[in-house]
């Protein structure tokens, strides 16, 4: 394991395709302007309410269901790296032609269809991060990759909200040629994805067992079911960032509210650039559910804090401080906590029905929730939102107790 003396240098020492990785999804989310400002192009633009929002979100995410356990089931069988480019190659096209026709119901229909694709191919990189390191250092590798997402998004969702009155269409034009240079990047410099040998005592669990079903894997590995259940309450309430939040903020702003939220979005990946360093090297000895755990409560506390002095323009920054600490507990434990618990065979399928089971639980949240925000108000959707989050913390407790014994081999050198 590479030695980690500074908050830079703990990311050295990684394989070469990682850094390219990295870059890709820097360039890609320079242009992620569009999904962050999804609920206030439907309900500014095209005039639909709450519940209607919830409906077509949910409607996408069944859609998007079969996308990622094909994506899976592909990533485990096929090359990782032609799924991604190809899958990336009709985001594109997507992307284009939306900028390129007059916005409406065509436009979020193209939208849905990059989505899917968008889908299908992160199974695939997921599991490429994975085959590209070993346990040691998987999770400075996913704390790269996230750092990336991050630098790129630094600045898109501010141009993205003073785009959005006037010239929304350049919006997605900006994307698919974002993901069109992170598509060459990766498919000109990209050359070796071999999965790294890994010989350390805890690279047992991720033995490859090619030849059973992954139902059989789950049934070896039930405590996985219970992490994944957790996640996805986590991530229907995360999600909320991008929904109740950004409807709060145009019904008490009104038009200003989207220059207001694309203002957060950015602090929140500003935020991100600058602690996730601090995180992953202060907190490098810690349980991945210790982080899971800490990331929760943080998450819960910048919603209480936004929703206690709602309206108050200068607290929403110091909501979205506490979290984006809580997403960066979470996220850097998320890839790492899968990988080095399931054979590496089924990294991919794994993946994919993590995503299906956060699907589903993110899609009911939102539905309960869109009606309760146009039938009850706001604080009820809230109520919903916090009860599912102190859901979420409570099994994560645990899971932390349970994860010890399924798996104690991880835990020789931490805390």
């Amino acid at each position: 394991m590479q030695k980690k003396n500074g908050l830079l240098s703990q990311y050295r020492g990684l394989r070469k395709e990682i850094y390219i990785l990295f870059f890709g999804r820097i360039v890609t989310n320079l242009g992620s302007m569009v999904w962050p400002m999804l609920t206030m192009i439907l309900s500014q633009k095209l005039g639909m309410n709450a519940s209607g929002i919830a409906v077509l979100m949910v409607a996408a995410s069944l859609i998007m269901m079969p996308a990622n356990l094909l994506g899976g089931k592909l990533a485990d069988r096929f090359d990782k790296k032609k799924i991604i480019i190809r899958c990336d190659c009709v985001s594109v096209v997507c992307y284009i032609v939306c900028g390129l026709v007059p916005l409406g119901y065509t436009s979020v229909a193209l939208m849905l269809c990059a989505s899917i694709f968008q889908q299908v191919e992160h199974p695939a990189y997921s599991a490429l991060f994975a085959d590209l390191t070993t346990t040691a250092d998987r999770e400075r590798a996913y704390s790269l990759s996230y750092l990336g997402a991050n630098l790129g998004l630094v600045l898109s969702p501010t141009l993205a909200g003073l785009l959005f009155r006037n010239y929304l269409w350049l919006s997605f034009i900006i994307s698919g040629v974002a993901i069109g240079c992170s598509t060459a990047l990766i498919y000109f410099f990209v050359r070796d994805i071999t999965p790294e040998p890994d010989e350390g005592s805890a690279s047992v669990y991720q033995k490859s067992r090619g030849g059973e079903s992954i139902w059989q894997i789950i049934r070896d590995n039930r405590i996985i079911v219970l992490y994944m259940i957790i996640m996805a309450l986590y991530f229907a309430a995360y999600r909320q960032y991008n929904y109740l939040m950004p409807l709060d903020m145009g019904r008490v702003h009104g038009e200003n509210g989207a220059v207001i939220f694309g203002t957060v979005s950015s602090l929140n990946c500003i935020v991100v650039v600058v602690f996730t360093p601090f995180i992953t090297r202060l907190f490098a000895r810690m349980r991945e559910t210790g982080k899971i755990i800490t990331g929760e409560i943080l998450v819960a506390a910048g919603y209480l804090l936004f929703l206690t002095l709602l309206g108050r323009i200068p607290v929403y920054y110091g909501a979205m401080l506490l979290f984006t600490w809580g997403e960066i507990f979470s996220t850097i434990a998320d890839g790492p906590y899968l990988s080095s618990r399931i054979p590496a065979s089924h990294r991919g399928r794994i993946n994919g029905v993590s995503a299906v089971a956060g699907t589903i639980i993110s899609g009911t949240c939102d539905l309960t929730v869109g009606r309760l925000y146009d039938n009850s108000g706001s604080a009820a959707a809230w109520s919903v939102v916090m009860g599912v989050l102190a859901l979420a913390i409570v099994l994560a407790v645990v899971l932390r107790i349970r994860d010890r014994k399924a798996y104690p081999r991880l835990y020789d050198d931490k805390m």
